[in-house]
């Protein structure tokens, strides 16, 4: 078995490597507007940290735990793979519309 060094990389080096394969918000504003439909999304975060808010009419008559799998179905794998946590708030249309 044969070992290769690789040179360690800068702080700048690791954070451009991380940031081409970190996924962005709009990404995952993507990825759950594929497979959800919804009336509003929201999503911010830093590549690792994502929180958002999403409306859709399917969260309707759902408990809390039934929402966020909806939205876990439609990130698919990217929930394993590409995002470290999300912090969701689900809500139906009349809902977000009571919240004024």
């Amino acid at each position: 078995m044969r070992f290769v060094c690789l040179p360690l990389a800068t702080n700048y080096e690791l954070k451009v490597y991380y940031s081409l394969m970190l996924p962005t918000p709009e990404n995952i504003r993507d990825y759950i507007a594929a497979g959800l439909n919804c009336e509003h999304l929201e999503v911010t975060g830093d590549g690792a940290h994502f929180e958002a808010i999403i409306v859709s009419p399917a969260f309707a008559g759902k408990r809390l735990i039934a929402r966020h799998q909806l939205v876990y179905q439609a990130l698919g794998e990217r929930m394993k793979d590409e995002i470290h946590a999300l912090s969701m708030r689900t809500l139906t249309p009349d809902e977000y519309k009571a919240l004024g």
